[in-house]
Protein backbone atom coordinates (compact mmCIF):
# COMPACT_ATOMS: atom_id res chain seq x y z
CA UNK A 1 0.00 0.00 0.00
CA UNK A 2 1.04 3.49 -1.06
CA UNK A 3 1.32 6.70 0.98
CA UNK A 4 -1.44 8.44 -0.98
CA UNK A 5 -3.81 5.28 -0.42
CA UNK A 6 -2.95 5.25 3.16
CA UNK A 7 -3.82 8.52 3.73
CA UNK A 8 -7.21 8.39 1.67
CA UNK A 9 -8.26 4.86 3.26
CA UNK A 10 -7.55 6.99 6.95
CA UNK A 11 -9.15 9.76 6.17
CA UNK A 12 -12.44 8.10 4.93
CA UNK A 13 -12.40 6.24 8.36
CA UNK A 14 -11.85 8.59 10.55
CA UNK A 15 -14.78 10.31 8.82
CA UNK A 16 -17.01 7.03 9.66
CA UNK A 17 -15.56 6.45 13.02
CA UNK A 18 -16.48 10.34 13.88
CA UNK A 19 -20.03 9.35 12.31
CA UNK A 20 -20.89 6.69 14.75
CA UNK A 21 -19.13 8.31 17.42
CA UNK A 22 -21.43 11.20 17.12
CA UNK A 23 -24.49 8.95 17.05
CA UNK A 24 -23.29 7.10 19.73
CA UNK A 25 -23.11 9.97 21.63
CA UNK A 26 -26.42 11.63 21.32
CA UNK A 27 -27.47 8.43 22.03
CA UNK A 28 -25.95 8.48 25.44
CA UNK A 29 -26.98 12.35 25.71
CA UNK A 30 -31.19 11.48 25.28
CA UNK A 31 -30.68 8.91 27.87
CA UNK A 32 -29.59 11.22 30.42
CA UNK A 33 -32.26 13.72 29.60
CA UNK A 34 -35.41 12.93 27.99
CA UNK A 35 -35.65 8.93 27.12
CA UNK A 36 -38.53 7.49 29.15
CA UNK A 37 -36.95 4.51 31.89
CA UNK A 38 -38.14 1.78 29.59
CA UNK A 39 -36.16 2.64 26.46
CA UNK A 40 -32.92 1.10 28.09
CA UNK A 41 -33.16 -2.34 26.63
CA UNK A 42 -33.72 -1.14 23.25
CA UNK A 43 -30.84 1.17 24.08
CA UNK A 44 -28.80 -0.69 25.27
CA UNK A 45 -29.06 -3.54 22.31
CA UNK A 46 -28.41 -0.36 19.85
CA UNK A 47 -25.41 0.41 21.81
CA UNK A 48 -24.22 -3.61 21.44
CA UNK A 49 -24.80 -3.32 17.71
CA UNK A 50 -22.55 -0.20 17.49
CA UNK A 51 -20.01 -1.25 19.59
CA UNK A 52 -19.02 -4.10 17.42
CA UNK A 53 -19.46 -2.02 13.98
CA UNK A 54 -17.45 0.61 15.63
CA UNK A 55 -14.55 -2.27 16.66
CA UNK A 56 -14.62 -3.73 13.10
CA UNK A 57 -13.93 -0.92 11.64
CA UNK A 58 -10.90 0.16 14.09
CA UNK A 59 -9.09 -3.05 14.40
CA UNK A 60 -8.74 -5.32 11.16
CA UNK A 61 -5.39 -5.73 8.59
CA UNK A 62 -6.75 -2.81 6.87
CA UNK A 63 -6.87 -0.07 9.66
CA UNK A 64 -3.13 -1.36 11.05
CA UNK A 65 -1.50 -1.57 7.67
CA UNK A 66 -2.66 2.06 6.82
CA UNK A 67 -1.42 3.08 9.99
CA UNK A 68 1.91 1.48 9.93
CA UNK A 69 2.27 3.36 6.36
CA UNK A 70 1.24 6.82 7.78
CA UNK A 71 3.51 5.59 10.61
CA UNK A 72 6.46 5.13 8.60
CA UNK A 73 6.16 8.46 6.34
CA UNK A 74 5.31 10.37 9.49
CA UNK A 75 7.98 13.31 8.26
CA UNK A 76 5.29 13.94 5.71
CA UNK A 77 2.49 14.11 7.49
CA UNK A 78 0.96 17.81 8.96
CA UNK A 79 1.28 17.70 12.72
CA UNK A 80 -2.39 17.32 13.40
CA UNK A 81 -2.52 14.11 10.96
CA UNK A 82 0.92 12.91 12.65
CA UNK A 83 -0.62 13.01 16.06
CA UNK A 84 -3.98 11.41 15.21
CA UNK A 85 -1.82 8.30 13.67
CA UNK A 86 0.02 8.12 17.21
CA UNK A 87 -2.39 8.43 19.21
CA UNK A 88 -4.78 5.82 16.78
CA UNK A 89 -1.80 3.61 16.56
CA UNK A 90 -1.88 3.48 20.50
CA UNK A 91 -5.51 3.37 20.93
CA UNK A 92 -5.78 0.01 18.21
CA UNK A 93 -2.83 -1.85 20.11
CA UNK A 94 -4.63 -1.59 23.72
CA UNK A 95 -8.19 -2.43 21.40
CA UNK A 96 -7.39 -5.71 20.00
CA UNK A 97 -5.92 -7.14 22.96
CA UNK A 98 -9.55 -7.23 24.52
CA UNK A 99 -12.23 -9.54 22.53
CA UNK A 100 -14.62 -7.76 20.64
CA UNK A 101 -17.29 -9.62 22.35
CA UNK A 102 -15.87 -8.52 25.65
CA UNK A 103 -16.43 -5.04 24.16
CA UNK A 104 -20.12 -4.95 22.79
CA UNK A 105 -20.95 -7.14 25.89
CA UNK A 106 -19.63 -4.04 28.55
CA UNK A 107 -21.58 -1.36 26.17
CA UNK A 108 -24.78 -3.32 26.53
CA UNK A 109 -23.92 -3.46 30.66
CA UNK A 110 -23.18 0.02 31.10
CA UNK A 111 -26.22 0.98 29.55
CA UNK A 112 -28.04 -1.01 31.74
CA UNK A 113 -25.70 0.39 34.44
CA UNK A 114 -26.85 4.07 34.18
CA UNK A 115 -30.95 3.18 34.65
CA UNK A 116 -30.11 0.83 37.42
CA UNK A 117 -27.60 2.93 38.91
CA UNK A 118 -30.90 5.95 38.82
CA UNK A 119 -33.22 3.64 40.27
CA UNK A 120 -30.91 2.90 42.76
CA UNK A 121 -30.52 6.33 44.07
CA UNK A 122 -33.78 6.90 43.74
CA UNK A 123 -34.93 4.14 45.86
CA UNK A 124 -31.66 4.86 48.11
CA UNK A 125 -30.95 0.71 47.64
CA UNK A 126 -27.30 0.15 46.70
CA UNK A 127 -28.68 -3.69 46.20
CA UNK A 128 -30.51 -2.80 42.58
CA UNK A 129 -27.09 -0.67 41.38
CA UNK A 130 -24.78 -3.92 43.46
CA UNK A 131 -24.69 -6.61 40.44
CA UNK A 132 -24.17 -4.10 37.49
CA UNK A 133 -20.96 -2.76 39.32
CA UNK A 134 -19.83 -6.61 39.99
CA UNK A 135 -19.70 -6.77 35.96
CA UNK A 136 -17.89 -3.41 35.32
CA UNK A 137 -15.58 -3.46 37.77
CA UNK A 138 -14.36 -7.08 36.59
CA UNK A 139 -14.35 -6.14 32.78
CA UNK A 140 -11.83 -3.33 33.86
CA UNK A 141 -9.91 -5.55 36.00
CA UNK A 142 -9.65 -8.11 32.76
CA UNK A 143 -9.08 -4.83 30.33
CA UNK A 144 -6.30 -4.10 32.71
CA UNK A 145 -4.88 -7.64 32.24
CA UNK A 146 -5.16 -7.86 28.97
CA UNK A 147 -3.99 -4.63 27.82
CA UNK A 148 -0.91 -4.16 30.28
CA UNK A 149 -0.65 -7.53 32.22
CA UNK A 150 3.04 -5.66 33.59
CA UNK A 151 1.32 -2.57 35.38
CA UNK A 152 -0.99 -2.12 38.62
CA UNK A 153 -4.52 -2.86 37.21
CA UNK A 154 -5.46 0.77 39.04
CA UNK A 155 -2.71 2.05 36.86
CA UNK A 156 -3.49 1.35 33.92
CA UNK A 157 -6.97 2.61 34.11
CA UNK A 158 -5.50 5.77 35.75
CA UNK A 159 -3.44 6.25 32.71
CA UNK A 160 -6.56 6.43 30.45
CA UNK A 161 -7.73 9.61 32.34
CA UNK A 162 -4.46 11.11 33.05
CA UNK A 163 -1.93 10.02 30.49
CA UNK A 164 1.56 9.09 32.65
CA UNK A 165 -0.56 9.05 36.18
CA UNK A 166 0.06 6.34 38.75
CA UNK A 167 -1.06 5.45 42.32
CA UNK A 168 2.32 5.82 43.42
CA UNK A 169 2.21 9.93 42.20
CA UNK A 170 -1.56 9.80 43.80
CA UNK A 171 -0.88 8.38 46.93
CA UNK A 172 2.00 11.46 47.53
CA UNK A 173 -0.13 14.09 46.19
CA UNK A 174 -3.03 13.13 48.68
CA UNK A 175 -0.64 12.35 51.60
CA UNK A 176 0.54 15.83 50.92
CA UNK A 177 -2.52 17.77 50.54
CA UNK A 178 -4.48 15.79 53.72
CA UNK A 179 -1.15 16.65 55.95
CA UNK A 180 -1.26 20.37 54.85
CA UNK A 181 -5.39 20.72 54.48
CA UNK A 182 -6.31 18.77 57.60
CA UNK A 183 -5.03 20.98 60.39
CA UNK A 184 -6.45 24.15 58.85
CA UNK A 185 -10.24 22.62 58.42
CA UNK A 186 -9.92 21.45 62.19
CA UNK A 187 -8.44 25.32 62.83
CA UNK A 188 -11.41 26.34 61.32
CA UNK A 189 -13.79 24.46 63.17
CA UNK A 190 -12.14 25.09 66.33
CA UNK A 191 -11.47 28.56 66.14
CA UNK A 192 -13.38 30.21 62.68
CA UNK A 193 -16.17 33.01 62.67
CA UNK A 194 -19.35 31.92 62.35
CA UNK A 195 -21.08 32.05 58.59
CA UNK A 196 -24.70 32.57 58.49
CA UNK A 197 -26.17 30.26 55.93
CA UNK A 198 -30.18 30.20 56.54
CA UNK A 199 -30.53 31.56 53.81
CA UNK A 200 -29.31 29.00 51.61
CA UNK A 201 -32.05 26.52 51.55
CA UNK A 202 -34.84 29.11 50.82
CA UNK A 203 -37.31 28.05 47.84
CA UNK A 204 -36.61 29.60 44.46
CA UNK A 205 -38.93 28.16 41.82
CA UNK A 206 -37.32 26.17 39.15
CA UNK A 207 -38.18 28.42 36.41
CA UNK A 208 -36.77 31.61 37.77
CA UNK A 209 -33.40 29.23 38.08
CA UNK A 210 -33.44 28.35 34.87
CA UNK A 211 -33.77 32.53 34.19
CA UNK A 212 -30.89 32.51 36.45
CA UNK A 213 -28.80 29.57 34.29
CA UNK A 214 -29.15 31.60 30.87
CA UNK A 215 -27.92 34.85 32.43
CA UNK A 216 -24.67 32.75 33.99
CA UNK A 217 -24.30 31.60 30.24
CA UNK A 218 -24.41 34.96 29.58
CA UNK A 219 -21.45 36.43 32.06
CA UNK A 220 -19.30 33.19 31.12
CA UNK A 221 -19.57 34.62 27.65
CA UNK A 222 -21.21 31.17 26.19
CA UNK A 223 -22.35 31.17 22.78
CA UNK A 224 -25.98 29.30 23.02
CA UNK A 225 -25.70 28.57 19.29
CA UNK A 226 -22.78 26.09 19.90
CA UNK A 227 -24.45 25.06 23.76
CA UNK A 228 -27.17 24.11 25.19
CA UNK A 229 -28.33 23.52 28.71
CA UNK A 230 -29.90 20.25 29.56
CA UNK A 231 -31.72 19.00 32.48
CA UNK A 232 -30.43 15.65 34.20
CA UNK A 233 -29.95 13.57 37.42
CA UNK A 234 -26.52 14.22 37.85
CA UNK A 235 -24.45 17.14 35.43
CA UNK A 236 -22.38 16.38 33.09
CA UNK A 237 -21.00 18.30 30.01
CA UNK A 238 -20.68 15.85 26.13
CA UNK A 239 -19.07 17.49 23.13
CA UNK A 240 -19.73 16.42 19.76
CA UNK A 241 -17.37 19.35 18.19
CA UNK A 242 -17.01 23.23 18.90
CA UNK A 243 -20.13 23.81 18.08
CA UNK A 244 -22.52 21.41 19.18
CA UNK A 245 -21.34 21.76 23.25
CA UNK A 246 -24.18 20.10 25.39
CA UNK A 247 -24.15 21.12 29.24
CA UNK A 248 -26.91 19.79 32.01
CA UNK A 249 -27.82 21.38 35.40
CA UNK A 250 -29.56 19.57 37.84
CA UNK A 251 -32.52 21.74 39.44
CA UNK A 252 -33.47 21.64 43.42
CA UNK A 253 -36.09 24.23 44.39
CA UNK A 254 -34.47 24.58 47.78
CA UNK A 255 -30.80 24.86 46.67
CA UNK A 256 -30.41 27.92 44.30
CA UNK A 257 -26.54 27.29 44.62
CA UNK A 258 -26.16 24.20 43.70
CA UNK A 259 -27.91 25.05 40.55
CA UNK A 260 -25.89 28.01 40.17
CA UNK A 261 -22.14 26.16 40.66
CA UNK A 262 -23.75 23.17 38.58
CA UNK A 263 -24.02 25.21 35.11
CA UNK A 264 -20.19 27.28 36.15
CA UNK A 265 -19.02 24.22 36.36
CA UNK A 266 -20.23 22.53 33.30
CA UNK A 267 -20.09 25.53 31.73
CA UNK A 268 -15.81 25.38 32.43
CA UNK A 269 -16.17 22.42 30.67
CA UNK A 270 -17.69 23.97 27.81
CA UNK A 271 -15.54 26.71 27.34
CA UNK A 272 -12.42 24.68 26.50
CA UNK A 273 -14.18 22.26 23.91
CA UNK A 274 -15.76 25.20 22.25
CA UNK A 275 -12.33 27.00 22.21
CA UNK A 276 -10.61 24.17 20.13
CA UNK A 277 -8.96 25.43 17.46
CA UNK A 278 -10.03 25.75 14.20
CA UNK A 279 -7.76 24.02 12.60
CA UNK A 280 -8.49 20.74 14.39
CA UNK A 281 -12.05 20.68 13.37
CA UNK A 282 -13.20 17.81 11.92
CA UNK A 283 -9.59 15.99 13.26
CA UNK A 284 -9.67 13.54 16.41
CA UNK A 285 -8.06 16.10 18.27
CA UNK A 286 -10.45 18.36 19.18
CA UNK A 287 -11.24 17.75 22.64
CA UNK A 288 -9.40 18.29 26.20
CA UNK A 289 -6.08 16.56 26.63
CA UNK A 290 -6.83 14.90 29.36
CA UNK A 291 -9.85 14.57 32.42
CA UNK A 292 -7.44 16.16 35.31
CA UNK A 293 -7.24 19.86 32.43
CA UNK A 294 -10.20 19.15 31.91
CA UNK A 295 -11.81 19.45 35.81
CA UNK A 296 -8.55 22.46 36.06
CA UNK A 297 -11.16 24.42 33.62
CA UNK A 298 -14.18 23.54 35.04
CA UNK A 299 -13.20 23.82 38.60
CA UNK A 300 -11.01 27.22 37.97
CA UNK A 301 -14.86 28.79 36.72
CA UNK A 302 -16.50 27.05 39.12
CA UNK A 303 -14.30 27.83 42.10
CA UNK A 304 -11.51 30.54 41.86
CA UNK A 305 -13.57 32.31 39.35
CA UNK A 306 -17.53 31.46 40.24
CA UNK A 307 -16.94 31.65 44.19
CA UNK A 308 -14.43 34.70 44.06
CA UNK A 309 -15.66 38.21 46.04
CA UNK A 310 -15.72 39.81 42.20
CA UNK A 311 -17.91 37.15 40.72
CA UNK A 312 -20.32 37.37 43.89
CA UNK A 313 -20.22 41.36 42.97
CA UNK A 314 -20.96 41.01 39.63
CA UNK A 315 -23.92 38.49 40.03
CA UNK A 316 -25.47 39.18 43.14
CA UNK A 317 -27.80 41.77 41.47
CA UNK A 318 -29.36 39.26 39.29
CA UNK A 319 -29.82 37.21 42.47
CA UNK A 320 -31.79 39.73 44.15
CA UNK A 321 -33.54 40.54 41.03
CA UNK A 322 -34.45 37.13 40.33
CA UNK A 323 -35.17 35.82 43.66
CA UNK A 324 -36.39 39.58 45.94
CA UNK A 325 -37.74 37.76 48.52
CA UNK A 326 -35.69 35.09 48.71
CA UNK A 327 -33.09 37.35 49.13
CA UNK A 328 -34.46 40.54 50.57
CA UNK A 329 -32.50 40.44 54.32
CA UNK A 330 -29.14 39.16 52.54
CA UNK A 331 -25.50 41.49 52.09
CA UNK A 332 -23.27 40.51 49.23
CA UNK A 333 -21.09 39.90 51.81
CA UNK A 334 -22.66 37.40 53.44
CA UNK A 335 -23.85 35.51 50.06
CA UNK A 336 -20.02 35.25 49.46
CA UNK A 337 -18.79 34.07 52.92
CA UNK A 338 -21.77 31.26 52.50
CA UNK A 339 -20.93 29.94 48.93
CA UNK A 340 -17.15 29.75 50.66
CA UNK A 341 -18.30 28.07 53.99
CA UNK A 342 -15.76 25.16 54.82
CA UNK A 343 -18.16 22.78 56.42
CA UNK A 344 -17.60 18.89 55.88
CA UNK A 345 -20.19 17.64 54.35
CA UNK A 346 -21.76 14.35 52.39
CA UNK A 347 -22.42 15.30 49.07
CA UNK A 348 -18.87 15.91 47.04
CA UNK A 349 -20.76 18.17 44.36
CA UNK A 350 -21.79 20.12 47.20
CA UNK A 351 -18.78 20.49 48.83
CA UNK A 352 -16.70 23.63 49.76
CA UNK A 353 -13.06 24.19 48.16
CA UNK A 354 -11.43 23.19 51.28
CA UNK A 355 -12.80 19.89 51.70
CA UNK A 356 -13.41 18.97 48.09
CA UNK A 357 -10.56 16.54 48.45
CA UNK A 358 -10.59 14.66 51.08
CA UNK A 359 -14.37 13.39 49.36
CA UNK A 360 -12.45 12.93 46.15
CA UNK A 361 -9.23 10.46 48.50
CA UNK A 362 -12.66 8.55 49.70
CA UNK A 363 -13.08 7.62 46.00
CA UNK A 364 -9.60 7.30 45.14
CA UNK A 365 -9.45 4.45 48.41
CA UNK A 366 -12.29 2.84 47.11
CA UNK A 367 -11.55 2.21 43.34
CA UNK A 368 -8.19 0.80 44.08
CA UNK A 369 -9.07 -1.81 46.40
CA UNK A 370 -12.05 -2.76 44.03
CA UNK A 371 -9.77 -2.99 41.40
CA UNK A 372 -7.14 -4.45 43.24
CA UNK A 373 -9.44 -7.23 44.57
CA UNK A 374 -8.33 -5.78 48.18
CA UNK A 375 -12.58 -5.30 48.55
CA UNK A 376 -15.46 -6.99 47.41
CA UNK A 377 -18.12 -5.11 45.44
CA UNK A 378 -20.65 -6.12 48.05
CA UNK A 379 -18.93 -4.15 50.71
CA UNK A 380 -18.70 -0.82 49.14
CA UNK A 381 -21.18 0.61 51.46
CA UNK A 382 -19.86 -0.11 54.77
CA UNK A 383 -15.88 0.83 53.79
CA UNK A 384 -17.79 3.80 52.12
CA UNK A 385 -19.73 5.07 55.41
CA UNK A 386 -16.68 4.34 57.57
CA UNK A 387 -13.74 6.59 55.49
CA UNK A 388 -16.70 9.26 55.38
CA UNK A 389 -16.19 9.32 58.96
CA UNK A 390 -12.48 8.78 58.93
CA UNK A 391 -11.91 11.46 56.31
CA UNK A 392 -14.48 13.97 57.27
CA UNK A 393 -16.23 12.83 60.94
CA UNK A 394 -19.71 12.93 59.03
CA UNK A 395 -21.96 10.20 59.44
CA UNK A 396 -23.77 8.54 55.84
CA UNK A 397 -27.69 8.23 56.70
CA UNK A 398 -28.15 5.85 53.98
CA UNK A 399 -26.89 5.13 50.38
CA UNK A 400 -28.20 8.27 48.27
CA UNK A 401 -25.98 10.28 50.15
CA UNK A 402 -23.18 8.00 49.97
CA UNK A 403 -22.02 5.63 47.77
CA UNK A 404 -25.04 5.77 45.19
CA UNK A 405 -24.30 9.77 45.03
CA UNK A 406 -22.09 9.71 42.02
CA UNK A 407 -23.00 8.33 38.15
CA UNK A 408 -19.81 7.69 37.35
CA UNK A 409 -18.62 3.84 38.29
CA UNK A 410 -22.62 3.15 36.08
CA UNK A 411 -20.59 4.19 33.57
CA UNK A 412 -17.65 2.55 33.84
CA UNK A 413 -15.42 5.38 34.29
CA UNK A 414 -12.52 3.82 37.35
CA UNK A 415 -9.82 5.87 37.84
CA UNK A 416 -11.51 9.34 36.91
CA UNK A 417 -12.43 10.82 39.83
CA UNK A 418 -9.03 11.52 41.01
CA UNK A 419 -9.05 13.97 38.25
CA UNK A 420 -11.30 16.10 40.06
CA UNK A 421 -8.34 16.95 43.07
CA UNK A 422 -5.18 16.96 40.29
CA UNK A 423 -7.52 19.33 38.37
CA UNK A 424 -8.34 21.63 41.28
CA UNK A 425 -4.52 21.80 41.77
CA UNK A 426 -3.73 22.71 38.83
CA UNK A 427 -6.29 25.01 38.43
CA UNK A 428 -4.28 27.06 41.40
CA UNK A 429 -0.85 26.83 39.62
CA UNK A 430 -2.69 28.70 36.18
CA UNK A 431 -4.52 31.21 38.35
CA UNK A 432 -0.76 32.61 39.95
CA UNK A 433 0.55 32.16 36.32
CA UNK A 434 -2.36 34.11 34.83
CA UNK A 435 -2.11 36.52 37.51
CA UNK A 436 1.36 38.03 36.12
CA UNK A 437 -0.53 39.18 33.10
CA UNK A 438 -4.26 39.65 33.89
CA UNK A 439 -6.04 41.99 36.64
CA UNK A 440 -8.56 39.03 37.26
CA UNK A 441 -10.24 40.86 39.64
CA UNK A 442 -11.24 43.61 37.73
CA UNK A 443 -11.91 41.89 34.68
CA UNK A 444 -14.42 39.59 36.45
CA UNK A 445 -16.32 42.58 38.15
CA UNK A 446 -16.56 44.25 34.58
CA UNK A 447 -18.31 41.14 33.22
CA UNK A 448 -14.81 40.57 30.83
CA UNK A 449 -14.24 36.57 31.69
CA UNK A 450 -13.84 36.78 28.22
CA UNK A 451 -10.52 37.99 28.49
CA UNK A 452 -10.05 35.20 30.85
CA UNK A 453 -11.16 32.55 28.90
CA UNK A 454 -8.90 34.18 26.07
CA UNK A 455 -5.65 33.61 27.73
CA UNK A 456 -6.24 29.83 28.69
CA UNK A 457 -7.44 30.13 24.78
CA UNK A 458 -3.94 30.85 23.65
CA UNK A 459 -2.02 28.29 26.52
CA UNK A 460 -4.59 25.32 26.44
CA UNK A 461 -7.66 25.38 24.67
CA UNK A 462 -6.82 26.05 21.18
CA UNK A 463 -4.03 22.93 21.40
CA UNK A 464 -7.24 20.07 21.86
CA UNK A 465 -5.42 17.01 22.30
CA UNK A 466 -1.93 18.05 19.90
CA UNK A 467 -0.47 18.82 23.67
CA UNK A 468 -0.19 16.03 26.69
CA UNK A 469 -1.27 17.39 30.46
CA UNK A 470 2.63 18.29 30.85
CA UNK A 471 2.81 20.28 27.81
CA UNK A 472 -0.77 22.09 28.96
CA UNK A 473 0.79 23.10 32.52
CA UNK A 474 3.95 24.01 31.21
CA UNK A 475 2.73 26.25 28.38
CA UNK A 476 -0.12 27.84 31.04
CA UNK A 477 2.40 28.23 33.75
CA UNK A 478 5.93 28.10 32.48
CA UNK A 479 7.07 25.06 34.85
CA UNK A 480 5.88 21.63 35.61
CA UNK A 481 3.21 20.86 38.54
CA UNK A 482 3.27 21.55 41.80
CA UNK A 483 1.18 20.74 44.26
CA UNK A 484 2.03 23.53 46.85
CA UNK A 485 -0.10 26.27 44.79
CA UNK A 486 -2.97 24.67 45.72
CA UNK A 487 -2.01 24.14 49.33
CA UNK A 488 -0.89 27.82 49.43
CA UNK A 489 -4.14 29.24 47.67
CA UNK A 490 -6.50 27.47 49.47
CA UNK A 491 -4.94 28.00 52.94
CA UNK A 492 -5.04 32.11 52.01
CA UNK A 493 -8.02 32.03 51.12
CA UNK A 494 -10.01 30.30 53.96
CA UNK A 495 -7.46 32.05 56.56
CA UNK A 496 -8.73 35.37 55.39
CA UNK A 497 -12.20 34.15 55.32
CA UNK A 498 -12.34 32.77 58.79
CA UNK A 499 -10.02 35.68 60.22
CA UNK A 500 -7.61 33.10 60.96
Amino acid sequence: MDFKKALELYNEKKRLMRAYGHMMGVMSYDSETAAPKNSVNGRADTYAVMSEITYKLRVNEESEKVLEVLYENKESLDKITRKEVELARESIEKMKKIPMEEIVAFSKISAEAQNAWVEAKNNSDYSIFEPYLEKIVAFNRRTASLVAPEKDPYDYLLDNFEKGLTSEQLDNFFSKIRSALVPLIHRIIEKGDVIRTDFMSRNCPIEKQREFSDYLMQVLKINRDDCTIGETEHPFTTNFNKHDVRITTHYHEDLLVSNMYSVIHEGGHALYELNTGDDLYGSELDNGTSMGIHEAQSRFYENIIGRSEAFVSLIFPKVKKLFPEQFKDVSEREFYLAVNKAEPSLIRTEADELTYSLHIMVRYELEKKMIRGEIAVKDIPSEWNRLYKEYLGVDVPDDKHGVLQDMHWSGGMLGYFPSYALGSAYGAQIVESMKKDLDIEKLVRENRIDRITEWLTERIYKYGKLIDPAEAIQNACGAEFDPDFYINYLTEKYSKIYGL
